[in-house]
């Protein structure tokens, strides 16, 4: 019997790639780039299953290239914006993520971002190495405390309730908005009070934002919302690139809008070397390391090796993004 084949568009850690390798008729993408577009939709062409990251489209002309015989859309992520899901769905095609393993790590970061625009760490590496430091200044590099403050959380599910965690160690008041209130004892657990969003920008000394990107959430932040916060406010950003618009947030840097901010994640990933928000010593930019610590890589993609596996067989994938293929007649 014929062993499933399958198109993996990375190499992943081996806590997955192993098992589907033994497993199935499996070819890699080894390098460190993505494929291109061409690449792709060649390379998935007869597959039964697909292994995706956020850097690959999963639309109509995906799955049409691929065939009626694709089984499952494994991502390699959490978030799913990569992916048409209605459109897997009315093939009665399954899509997996990998929720809940990295919250913790991702939450981590966030809480290392803020403390590190805070604090103006990236400006004073930058400082030491330039040979600028010449004496201990009482004015010099002087940043918000952390302690204490009020933290606005935009997002209150799994990450944005770990963040609420690390913040009550730092005694902070802790607001949140969310489309959906959260139960009172989450609440109490917390600390933490529900405020609509206007009123969270303008009371908060951070803002973090843990929102999934959705055409309600696109340009969330943006240049009205950036005014409503105050001039000493950091801004933190480990959700999805285009929830901020970019060029609202240069300007409101650039003039003093708001103090700070730390990003995560850009609009376009990778941003270009030439973008304006690199020129500002306020803008601290990592390139979408949330969940880059070696246990949770490596859990993400055992959870995705076992959605893979599952879709190919014929199971129901362990964390599946839309169970409802599953209710199909």
């Amino acid at each position: 019997m014929s062993r499933p084949r399958v198109f993996i568009a990375r190499v992943i850690p081996a806590d997955g790639l192993d098992p589907v390798l033994q497993a199935c008729d499996a070819r890699v993408w080894e390098d460190e780039l993505p494929p291109s577009r061409t690449e792709l939709l060649r390379a998935i062409e007869g597959c039964d299953g697909v292994l995706t990251l956020l850097t690959d489209r999963v639309d109509d002309e995906f799955l049409d290239r691929a065939g009626p015989q694709l089984r499952v859309v494994s991502n390699y992520a959490v978030g799913f914006d990569n992916v048409d899901v209605p459109a897997c769905t009315r093939r009665g095609i399954p899509v997996g993520n990998t929720p809940g393993v990295l919250t913790d790590t991702t939450a981590d970061l966030a809480f290392a971002l803020l403390m590190a625009a805070a604090r103006r760490l990236p400006e004073g590496d930058r400082y030491v190495r330039a040979s600028r430091w010449k004496t201990w200044g009482p004015m010099l590099l002087l940043g918000p405390d952390v302690h204490g403050s009020t933290l606005g959380i935009v997002g209150f599910g799994r990450i944005g309730q770990a963040l609420a965690r690390r913040a009550m160690g730092f005694g902070m008041t802790i607001l949140y908005h969310d489309v959906m209130r959260a139960d009172t004892a989450v609440e109490t657990a917390y600390g933490a009070t529900f405020v609509p969003l206007d009123e969270l920008l303008a009371r908060s000394d951070f803002v973090s934002l843990h929102v999934n990107l959705t055409p309600e959430t696109r340009h969330l932040i943006n240049a009205e919302r950036l005014r409503s916060m105050k001039s000493t406010a950091v801004l933190v950003n480990t959700s999805r690139g285009p929830v901020v618009d970019q060029r609202a947030l240069y300007e409101a840097l650039r003039d003093g809008v708001i103090f700070a901010a730390a990003l995560d994640v850009t609009d376009p990933e990778p941003i270009a070397t030439d973008d304006p928000l690199l020129t500002l010593d306020n803008c601290l930019v990592v390139p979408h390391i949330a969940s880059a610590s070696r246990a949770t890589r490596g859990k993400m993609a055992a959870m995705a090796a076992a959605n893979l596996l599952a879709g190919v067989r014929g199971e129901r994938l362990p964390t599946p993004v839309n169970p409802e293929v599953y209710e199909r007649g």
